[in-house]
């Protein structure tokens, strides 16, 4: 079983280097199932793609955050909108093609949309890790924080 996860786990890092460069293909989704196969199979291989200087950041964040981050987000819509739009422009000529192109790229962009976003620390609204405002605008310490003092 393990060999078989190393494997899915690079066939996954494969497709998600080709989603660098490939428009309908998205690199998130294999980069953290990759993540997800290494973590069963290769603490080497693990340890190797959160230290990646590309999908290290996107994987820490989701292991940490459940989230992906709003510059990532940005960026992964951003890219999805130029170069399925320029090939809408372009390349395609068949009007039921653009259609389903554009429902297609809809599609992906609501997807993205629905995964949850982690905002910078420093971003208005945003704490991760750090103290949490209370109800009446004091700074309350993490839990674990407050657990450890006990």
């Amino acid at each position: 079983m393990r060999w078989a996860l190393q494997t899915a786990g690079f066939v996954c890092v494969g497709l998600a280097l080709a989603g660098v460069f490939l428009p309908l293909l998205p690199t998130t989704p294999f980069v953290l199932l990759a993540a997800a196969c290494f973590a069963r199979s290769s603490p080497r291989f693990h340890r190797w793609l959160l230290e990646h200087r590309w999908f290290g950041p996107t994987v820490r964040d989701w292991q940490e955050h459940r989230a992906i981050a709003l510059r990532t987000k940005a960026l992964a819509i951003a890219m999805l909108v130029l170069t399925l739009g320029s090939s809408i422009a372009v390349a395609v000529a068949d009007p039921r093609l653009r259609v389903a192109l554009v429902a297609l790229g809809l599609g992906l962009v609501a997807m993205l949309l629905c995964i949850p976003t982690r905002r910078a620390a420093g971003e208005r609204g945003a704490h991760p890790g750090g103290p949490r405002p209370a109800s009446g605008g004091a700074v309350e310490a993490p839990e674990d924080v407050r657990a450890a003092s006990r």
